[in-house]
């Protein structure tokens, strides 16, 4: 299939706004970060959480449920799960290390955000590092399997009688850190790749035109 056709087929269902709004966030989309989430059980966090990453640029995020089911909140995603690519760890053995072992092969870091041991915080983080930033549950934290593993381990200032933020405080906090940095740099390739929009354009313009599947399997069928 001729994607580039495909993807103008699909663009011709779209306003001329949204299809200019599409050009434009894309240009500011990202996979040389994201965002882990180890088992988290309240939902308005998570989707939060998710919320935030769009806001920020960050086109992938993993949740990891040992335990714990991720569900979805829209009240606080405001549509942001329509734009961000949400990849769920649930049927492994071991789900927390097929995350990890799967983000390596994809040649990402694996930071630790964690109150204690730190040797890192947001504002001096190495950027031009490839990374994962995980979060663990509320109260108890990550899990000791990721801590051991971690290549760095990164604290969020604080400065009240609290030791952390809720998770989607502190994912907000740190992604405005290290993208504005991102953003401003002129050596790091941090950019989506051309087929990596062409594709990422084709999956917004399926989850946001109506009856998108009839319209699909019509030029499929006649292409």
């Amino acid at each position: 299939m001729d994607k580039t056709k495909y993807l103008e087929y699909l663009e011709s269902y779209l306003s001329p706004n949204r299809k200019s709004l599409f050009d434009r966030v894309c240009t500011m989309r990202t996979r040389h970060f994201t965002i882990v989430a180890e088992d988290t059980y309240q939902d308005h966090n998570a989707s939060a959480m998710v919320r935030s990453c769009d806001c920020f640029g960050i086109q992938d995020v993993h949740i990891i449920e040992e335990i714990n089911r991720y569900r979805l909140a829209k009240g606080m995603t405001q549509g942001a799960e329509k734009w961000v690519d949400t990849y769920f760890y649930s049927a492994f053995k071991d789900n927390t290390q097929s995350c990890i072992d799967t983000l390596r092969q994809k040649g990402y870091a694996i930071v630790a955000t964690t109150p204690h041991g730190a040797d890192c915080q947001p504002a001096d983080f190495d950027i031009h590092c490839k990374s994962a930033f995980f979060f663990g549950k509320e109260r108890l934290g990550l899990s000791d399997k990721v801590l051991e593993q971690a290549d760095y381990r990164m604290k969020i200032p604080l400065f009240g009688f609290t030791e952390s933020f809720n998770i989607s405080v502190s994912v907000a906090l740190l992604l405005q850190s290290v993208t504005g940095r991102l953003h401003q740099s002129r050596d790091i390739d941090w950019h989506l790749s051309r087929e990596e929009i062409q594709d990422l354009k084709i999956k917004w313009c399926l989850r946001t035109i109506q009856h998108s599947e009839q319209i699909s399997n019509r030029y499929l069928a006649e292409n």
